[in-house]
């Protein structure tokens, strides 16, 4: 999961603005800190190549939580398959990640589910060539 939040703690960022953001790994028990993002802060105009730079730093997220993101983002990100979570305003972090880890836990959040169904798969193809498997 990645938080856009220029103080580490809150959502506080626009996506295409964020000057950094705060990664977690999330299971159905606890988050746990992954890393910081940090980028120079830019005009929120005129610079087409923020976004691919950080929907490329995002990769492996499976969400982007942010105060606002364009609609040319949103599609960036989602053929990333990076979920974008707009909220309406500055949240802090930790209760979000404890309701992910809840959705993670007892399901029935599209996004989380779809989530898991993608990382369960993901070697999937790799496994089955280990194990001999044939077309």
């Amino acid at each position: 999961m990645a938080f856009a939040s220029r103080d580490r703690v809150h959502v506080d960022q626009h996506f295409g603005a964020a000057e950094g953001f705060v990664l977690y790994t999330v299971d159905a028990e606890r988050a746990r800190l992954a890393g910081v993002l940090e980028f120079a802060a830019e005009a929120m105009d005129g610079n087409e190549n923020k976004l691919a730079e950080k929907i490329s730093a995002l990769a492996g997220c499976a969400a982007v939580y942010c105060l606002a993101v364009g609609g040319s983002a949103v599609r960036q990100l989602l053929a990333a398959g990076i979920q974008p979570m707009k909220l309406d305003e500055a949240e802090a972090i930790e209760p979000i990640l404890q309701a992910i880890s809840c959705g993670v836990r007892e399901g029935g959040v599209t996004w989380i589910d779809k989530a898991l169904r993608q990382h369960a798969d993901d070697g999937r193809f790799e496994r089955m060539a280990e194990e001999g498997w044939q077309e």
